[in-house]
C-alpha cells in the first residue's frame, strides 16, 4: 500500500467500504428475491399445469438452484477479468447484469402465455443472476481491502459481508409489503412482479455510488508496472488449489443450508399451513436475521 494512499486517512476507505456494502446488499437482495418468488409463485405460473403441485414446486426450486450453479462460473470469469481490467469495471458490470436480469424476470410472460419457452427464459435469467453475484462478492471484498491500509484490511474487507444479511432482510420486507397489498389472485396475476421491477431503482442507486469511486491503488500499481498476469485464474489454481477447494467447500455448506432453510420455510408456511404470503415473508425476514447472525 503506498504511503500516499495511507496518509489520506480513513475517510476515502470508509466511502469505498460503504459503496461495497451497499452494492453487495443490492445484488443479494435481487438474488434472494428470486428464492422467495420460487417458494410462492413460480411453480404454478411458469410450469405446465399438467404437473402436480409438488412437481411444479420442485421445478421452481430447481431453477433457484441454477443461480447457485452459476456462481462459481461468475467468480472465475469476473475474477479473471477483474485481475486484468480492474475491480471497479467488473463490479459495475456485475451490478448491471444482476439488475437487468432481475428486472426482466418481472417482465416474463408465464407458461400459459408462451408455453415451455417461459421456464427456459426463467432459467437463463436465473443463471445471469448467479453469474453476476458470483463476481460481485469477491470483487467487492477486493475493492474494499485493496483501498485500505494493510493493518485494517480484515476490518474493511468484512463490510461487504454485511451485504448478505441486509439483502436477505430487504428482499423479505419488499415481498411482505407487496403480498399484503394484493389479494391472492392479484398477487399471482401481477403483484409478484413488483419487487423484481422495483429492483431497477436499487440498481440505479448502486451504479451512481460505484461510478463515483476510484480503481484500487493495488491494481493501478500493477497496471502501471506492466505486471498484469496473462491467466490469473490458472495462476491461482496452480499456486493455491487447496485453499480454493477448502473455501468453496466451506461456503457450499453454509450458503446451501441457509438457502434451503429460508426458502423451504416460506413454502411450508404458505402451501402446507396455508399462512398468507405476506406473513410468511415477514416471518422469513425475522428468521433470516437470526440465521445471518450465526454466520455474519
Amino acid at each position: 500500500m503506498s504511503e500516499t494512499h495511507v496518509s489520506r486517512g480513513n475517510s476515502p476507505i470508509v466511502r469505498v467500504a460503504i459503496a461495497s456494502w451497499i452494492g453487495t446488499s443490492i445484488e443479494w437482495c435481487d438474488f434472494i428475491l428470486y428464492g422467495t418468488a420460487a417458494a410462492l409463485v413460480l411453480g404454478p405460473l411458469f410450469f405446465s399445469p399438467k404437473l402436480s403441485p409438488l412437481a411444479a414446486q420442485l421445478s421452481a426450486f430447481a431453477t433457484f438452484w441454477v443461480g447457485f450453479a452459476a456462481r462459481p462460473v461468475g467468480g472465475i470469469v469476473f475474477g479473471h477479468f477483474g485481475d486484468r481490467l480492474g475491480r471497479k469495471n467488473m463490479l459495475i458490470l456485475t451490478l448491471l447484469i444482476m439488475g437487468i436480469g432481475t428486472f426482466l424476470v418481472g417482465c416474463l410472460p408465464t407458461y400459459k402465455d408462451i408455453g415451455i419457452i417461459a421456464p427456459v427464459l426463467l432459467v437463463i435469467l436465473r443463471f445471469a443472476q448467479g453469474f453476476a453475484v458470483g463476481g460481485e462478492w469477491g470483487g467487492a471484498v477486493l475493492l474494499a481491502t485493496e483501498h485500505s491500509p494493510a493493518a485494517r484490511r480484515g476490518f474493511y474487507g468484512s463490510w461487504p459481508q454485511f451485504g448478505l444479511p441486509i439483502g436477505l432482510l430487504l428482499s423479505s420486507l419488499i415481498f411482505s409489503v407487496v403480498a399484503s397489498s394484493f389479494p391472492t389472485t392479484g398477487f399471482l396475476a401481477f403483484g409478484w412482479r413488483i419487487p423484481f421491477l422495483l429492483s431497477i431503482v436499487l440498481v440505479a442507486v448502486g451504479l451512481f455510488i460505484r461510478l463515483r469511486i476510484a480503481e484500487t491503488p493495488d491494481f493501478e500499481r500493477v497496471r502501471e508496472t506492466g505486471t498484469i498476469a496473462r491467466m490469473p485464474v490458472l495462476d491461482v489454481i496452480r499456486t493455491n488449489f487447496k485453499s480454493v477447494v477448502l473455501a468453496a467447500g466451506a461456503f457450499f455448506v453454509t450458503n446451501g443450508a441457509g438457502a434451503i432453510y429460508i426458502t423451504f420455510m416460506v413454502t411450508y408456511g404458505s402451501k402446507i399451513l396455508k399462512v398468507p404470503a405476506s406473513t410468511c415473508s415477514m416471518a422469513s425476514c425475522g428468521e433470516q436475521s437470526q440465521w445471518a447472525s450465526l454466520f455474519w
